[in-house]
């Protein structure tokens, strides 16, 4: 078995895995140069004192395909999950190093796509910014996995995830029925030029930064599904 052989059935079994230092601080530096010389006058680019985010960031930064899918990753990618994979949501969240924000606990339920169109099993609808998202099967949802690329060391004083493990394997899960006598939380602490990776299911939050230092990540979300009806997703990306 190679040396990522098993990380697929932790990911099944855990509902995440973390990869630390898969990026050089060469590489991460490299990404977040392409990051800091971007155009951010864009609608896509989300300012506030406590968060910067770039949404489709793949689609609004294209020069920064090349520094993240390199041959490492995309071998990684093939070796774990296959060559059926392919983006369909990137967003880049800058939290800056006295942000206040803080996420409770959820499951990630939707997907991004290009219009709203009726169709059986697809519902509740959202727009955000011109962005049409959607509740599709539960099915969908349990094929997909989703990778946090991060460019600083994160731990539970910088807003490192917190998740409940096991919780993707229960579907629908309301934050306010988890039973604290049986579930437990973990912190996934993840240096810089580590990789996450998790199940959309997953239930998971992140705290307030209290120690003064950024947390920049990169959220990449992947599919093997096509849409059903001629939707297509808003965002898509070939890796191979």
């Amino acid at each position: 078995m190679s040396k990522h052989g098993d990380l697929k059935a932790i990911l099944e079994q855990e509902g995440f895995a973390v990869i630390p230092d898969f990026f050089t601080k060469e590489e991460t530096a490299q990404i977040l140069s392409v990051i800091t010389n971007a155009d951010t006058t864009r609608p896509t680019f989300r300012k506030a004192k406590d968060l910067f985010a770039i949404r489709q960031f793949l689609k609004e930064i294209p020069e920064v395909t090349g520094k993240i899918f390199n041959d490492k990753l995309k071998n990684f990618i093939s070796e774990v999950f296959g060559n059926k994979y392919f983006v369909v949501k990137s967003i880049y969240f800058d939290k800056p190093g006295q942000s206040n924000w803080f996420v409770a606990y959820h499951q990630d339920l939707t997907i991004s796509v290009d219009r709203k169109s009726e169709i059986p099993g697809f519902g509740p609808w959202t727009t955000k910014q011109n962005q049409f998202a959607v509740q599709p099967p539960l099915e969908l949802l349990q094929g997909n996995f989703t990778m946090r690329i991060h460019l600083d060391d994160t731990d539970e004083n910088n807003g490192a995830l917190k998740v409940i493990p096991h919780s993707h394997a229960k579907g629908l899960y309301r934050p306010e029925t988890i039973d604290r006598n049986i579930e437990t939380e973990t912190i996934c602490n993840v240096p810089e030029g580590g990789i996450m990776l998790m199940k959309p299911l997953l239930l998971h939050a992140s705290g307030k930064t209290t120690n003064d230092r950024k947390r920049r990540v990169i959220h990449i979300e992947y599919s093997s599904s096509n849409l059903p009806d001629d939707l297509n997703w808003s965002e898509q990306y070939a890796i191979f």
